[in-house]
């Protein structure tokens, strides 16, 4: 469906760009407004595929364990996201899959931008600068999901493996998160030159 790896995107660039507002600019009504639309478009990714709840799910597990949620923007995302799935639901999801994933994703916060980390060398600095633990353990249950029609001992109760288009999306959601990044001031002025027209 050419909706999802859209809204992957989207919702990476809206993530980023969300942070950057509150964090750099102190642009509380275009971060909430951004968060806004990134929280819709996970939570309709998650009601609409077993992978995607299981993912957003798990990223923002990780992401509240590790004491990230720290801003309003933060906060209203997370309220729109979870009103969303309580009320319409999502599919089915493999708890196993959802534990490794939040683990994963919880390393992830903990390590980005953390001074202990970077005194480990550069590599384990851009390791974790790019997330690359949930990358990783995302990419592992696709490739086993590619083995289950010839390995079906794989198929275990409460492991959900991922369809190997989830992996490329992901890195879909993660490009368009960095570009928002690397881009931001040139987004930023433009958004804010387009709201002034109205």
């Amino acid at each position: 469906m050419l909706l999802e790896p859209v809204l992957y995107a989207f919702s990476g660039f809206f993530m980023k760009f969300s942070d950057d507002a509150y964090d750099k600019k102190k642009n509380i009504y275009m971060a909430v407004m951004a968060a806004v639309l990134c929280g819709v478009s996970i939570a309709y990714l998650a009601v609409t595929s077993s992978d995607s709840a299981c993912l957003f799910i798990a990223i923002l597990i990780g992401t509240v364990l590790s004491l990230k949620v720290d801003s309003l923007n933060h906060v209203l995302a997370l309220i729109l996201f979870l009103v969303i799935i309580i009320y319409i639901g999502i599919p089915s999801i493999g708890i196993v899959t959802l534990i490794l994933c939040t683990l994963a994703a919880f390393i992830d916060e903990v390590g980005n931008d953390n001074e202990r980390i970077k005194k480990l060398g550069r590599g384990a600095e851009l390791f974790f600068d790019y997330r690359f633990t949930l990358k990783l353990t995302v990419l592992v249950f696709a490739v086993l999901g590619l083995l289950v029609p010839y390995f079906p001992v794989l198929t275990q109760p409460n492991i959900q493996y991922f369809q190997f288009q989830t992996f490329i999306y992901f890195l879909l959601f993660d490009l368009f998160y960095e570009v928002a990044g690397l881009k931001f001031d040139a987004i930023y002025n433009g958004f804010n030159n387009l709201f002034r027209i109205f």
